[in-house]
């Protein structure tokens, strides 16, 4: 039975583990013969160090831009796999039920994307890792197809 995939979608925070899926769902796009959709997850963390002026956008954008160069390497040369981003706030204050793996499962919703790449949980924790425990989230509510990286 083969797939039917249109639209890829890889969730991405500024981790390692985020870059590495972006590869992984590039190449899925690629085989497919399908679109790719970086979603940029960004941390309550991140949003408050930008409110406070303690963290610079351009720092945050040069991240997400690194991410999107390691997805783009692994794109046909040909072009025939278009790339678009956008990105979320993982956290709200006001909506208790806006967590990281319910954006991704909305916004995957939204676009109407057939296929979605995650990162997984790794052993480090790192505090800038706020995908690894949404991939559990998003694995198991998700009406489409999860590689989890």
């Amino acid at each position: 039975m083969a797939l039917d995939i249109d639209l890829v979608l890889s969730a991405a925070d500024n981790t390692q583990e985020a870059a590495e899926a972006a590869e992984y769902a590039a190449e899925v796009a690629a085989r497919y013969d399908a679109d790719l959709h970086l979603l940029h997850v960004i941390d309550q963390r991140i949003v408050r160090g930008l409110e406070a002026g303690d963290l610079a956008s351009d720092t945050v954008a040069e991240r997400q831009q690194w991410i999107t160069g390691h997805a783009r390497q692994h794109l046909p040369e040909d072009g025939s796999v278009e790339l678009t981003q956008s990105g979320a706030i993982g956290f709200s204050a006001d909506r208790l039920d806006q967590t990281p793996g319910s954006v991704i499962l909305t916004v995957a919703d939204n676009l109407g994307a057939d296929f979605l790449v995650v990162p997984r949980v790794t052993a480090h924790g790192s505090p800038e890792e706020i995908l690894g425990k949404a991939a559990l989230h998003v694995l198991e509510y998700a009406e489409q197809p999860v590689l989890s990286v």
